[in-house]
């Protein structure tokens, strides 16, 4: 098994156009397609209030409802429904779903609140907002991270007809999963159109019949770039028999000392491939992974250096196939679009990644386990290779495989948390977004870095090790930032082998391969499990940090001390009275003077 740091830049879904033919009762931070021709969504997040506007248009001129889903469905869900008369009065009402049935009404505490509403065209609109947390055991929290919306609609109002309440929305509903806190806006193809781009693209791949395939190809900068360019957005290239046997797309750079026959670049199976691209597997470049969006851009002030005197000369592109179905004939076309400009942006773009390595060295988890913890850190000595003047943080990406629950990096200063890098409080495999920071932050030398990933092994019998596979587990968190620092690609922790030799009283030499040997065959118990995450609390540690072609090792005694952020309990939030649009219109045109922001439209690829 090889070792290379794993990144995503960018990920994706497929963007139509909003539908309602109505105007918004003001603007908003974001927007998605819920379902094509039938519902659009429109929300703001004000993090300092901890509060989230939302403006539903659905086309019908019955209820419409938004629920907050805890896990997809409708058991559990927190549900706003609300309809427009026809005297224009708008009612809404904060529901419960206990189960798939009628949601009940909470009464007790009301923290859905509409501002306004109108039916239109056949459509209904309606503005409305909540706490982001409300504290309510009715209600389920909008955390940081992946949230999954379910949405439905009547074609008639609740009436004395029908008690006063909602009828049953039969097939009219639908789900969406998306970053409600960190949303990445992606932008329409069109505004990219006229402009030069490359493509690096597989050529008629036959897929495999195996579960798992890793290519690696190799590409050289394109030779008509003799002066420097930047590369400013990119379009992720789907083009298969099969396109849901692609789980991710991957481009790394080589290092600047690689050369290649350019006549005969590399075009293999990864693991065929290991020698020749020893130093081609580490440094990130960008990529897509399986729920993403297809579109990405970069903010105006930085892009992506290629061509020119730009001394990284050949990359490779890696596409991770998971053939569990076995399909036979499937070929693949997949790739990465760039577009790219000469007139260059002030900064260069750059990617930083910390984590574990990938390994069973630094992930063996125990079956059976709620809740198991992966810690890892990065000391001062990589920040140290930061500007004097720093760095500012865009976006993150936390990357885990089915396992993995959750993943933050907090930011230390003097041994003492400053905030969270990006707290993911929900991570879900199915849908990998890339995580626009509600505000950038930043970087200088002499900070460091903690990051844990959470697992829950409960639906397995076996011991899950660190690996490529889907079912094998990994933990990282990849941020973009600029400006670009050229020796410095990522921060990885590895569990020192003289720990596991002693932890596991092994006489002779650890290897990873024993490890998994003796793992595998554990007959885990609970106490078993206990003693397995309390050595992963207090094991040794080594830190590399680096670029592929200078990498430098440190070695921790255990995970520093830090003094951590205080703990948050939960306390409910009182409205002094409802916001009024006019309020929302003024609150939401602050935001827009402080956030770029780039309006597009999707579609519903991720609907249920």
């Amino acid at each position: 098994m090889f070792v290379y740091f794993v990144s995503f830049l960018s990920i994706i879904h497929v963007s139509n156009g909003l539908s309602s033919p109505l105007t918004t009762f003001t603007t908003y931070q974001h927007s998605v397609e819920l379902q094509s021709t039938v519902a659009d969504l429109w929300w703001t997040v004000n993090e300092t209030n901890q509060t989230i506007f939302f403006e539903l248009h659905v086309n019908t001129t019955g209820w419409i409802a938004l629920g907050i889903s805890p896990a997809g469905g409708m058991t559990g869900a927190d549900i706003g429904v609300g309809w427009v008369d026809q005297s224009g009065k708008v009612t809404f009402q904060d529901r419960y779903a206990y189960t798939f049935a009628l949601p009940v009404r909470d009464n007790t505490t009301v923290d859905w609140f509409a501002t306004q509403g109108r039916e239109q065209n056949g459509w209904t609109a309606i503005q409305f907002h909540r706490l982001l947390d409300t504290c309510d055991y009715m209600d389920v929290a909008i955390k940081s991270g992946t949230n999954t919306l379910i949405f439905a609609y009547g074609l008639v109002d609740p009436s004395a007809a029908t008690s006063n309440d909602i009828t049953y929305h039969e097939t009219r509903r639908g789900s969406y999963t998306l970053s409600l806190r960190s949303y990445d806006d992606p932008p329409p193809e069109s505004k990219f159109a006229g402009m030069n781009y490359f493509d690096f693209q597989t050529k008629n791949y036959s897929i495999p019949l195996a579960a798992t395939t890793y290519l690696c190809t190799v590409y050289k900068a394109p030779a008509i770039y003799t002066t420097k360019q930047h590369v400013i957005a990119q379009k992720i290239v789907l083009n298969s028999t099969n396109p849901a046997i692609v789980h991710h797309l991957l481009m790394y750079e080589c290092d600047p000392t690689t050369q290649f026959n350019d006549s005969n670049l590399p075009n293999d199976l990864c693991e065929n491939l290991l020698n020749k691209l020893s130093k081609c597997l580490a440094n990130i470049a960008t990529g897509w992974a399986v729920g993403g969006d297809f579109m990405s851009e970069f903010p105006p002030e930085a892009g992506y250096p290629v061509g020119g005197n730009f001394s990284i000369k050949y990359y490779v592109l890696q596409i991770h196939y998971s053939n569990s179905i076995g399909c036979t004939n499937c070929v693949d076309n997949s790739g990465i679009r760039f577009y790219v400009t000469n007139q260059l942006r002030p900064n260069d773009i750059g990617y930083l990644t910390f984590g574990t390595d990938t390994t069973s060295t630094s992930l063996t988890i125990p079956p059976g386990v709620q809740s198991f913890a992966v810690d890892s850190y990065c000391p001062l000595n990589a920040s140290l290779l930061f500007p004097t003047s720093g760095i500012t943080v865009l976006t993150a990406f936390p990357h885990a495989h089915l396992q993995g629950v959750s993943i933050w990096t907090k930011l230390i200063r003097n041994k003492t948390v400053v905030e969270y890098l990006f707290d993911a409080e929900v991570f879900d495999f199915n849908y990998q977004f890339i995580n626009q920071l509600p505000q950038r932050i930043q970087l200088y030398p002499g900070d460091e870095f903690a990051t844990r990933c959470m697992y829950n092994t409960m639906n397995k019998n076996i011991t899950t090790f660190g690996g490529e596979s889907t079912t094998d587990e990994m933990c990282l968190h990849m941020f973009t930032y600029y400006p670009r620092v050229n020796n410095l690609y990522g921060c990885i922790t590895v569990l020192n082998p003289a720990s596991w030799a002693n932890f596991l009283k092994m006489n002779s030499t650890f290897n990873s391969t024993t490890l998994e040997q003796i793992a595998a065959n554990i007959s885990w118990t609970t106490n078993l499990r206990t003693q397995w995450q309390n050595f992963y609390n207090n094991a040794s540690r080594v830190t590399v940090y680096g670029t592929s072609g200078n990498m430098s090792k440190i070695l921790l005694p255990k995970i520093p001390y830090y003094v951590d952020l205080a703990q948050e309990n939960c306390t409910v939030q009182k409205y002094d009275s409802p916001i009024s649009g006019a309020c929302i219109g003024n609150f939401v045109i602050w935001q827009i003077l402080l956030i770029s922001i780039v309006l597009v439209s999707f579609s519903n690829k991720n609907h249920h």
